[in-house]
């Protein structure tokens, strides 16, 4: 992936996400909701478990 995904296109793609949340549900809300590969992978390898916020999504994927 050259560019990681802004906070704005995370949320469009997991919109309606209960926090806290588990990388797991993350992806499969991701896909539902139609998010390109790319964004989908960086949240698979986005290096944790469970997410508490919007802004540690957007951390996790930024480091990913």
């Amino acid at each position: 992936m050259s560019d990681n995904p802004t906070p704005i296109e995370l949320q469009k793609y997991l919109g309606g996400v209960d926090y806290p949340v588990s990388r797991d549900e993350l992806v499969r809300t991701a896909r539902e909701n139609g998010a390109p590969d790319d964004l989908v992978g960086a949240l698979e390898s986005a290096g944790r478990d469970s997410f508490d916020s919007p802004t540690d999504v957007s951390q996790a994927v930024a480091g990913s």
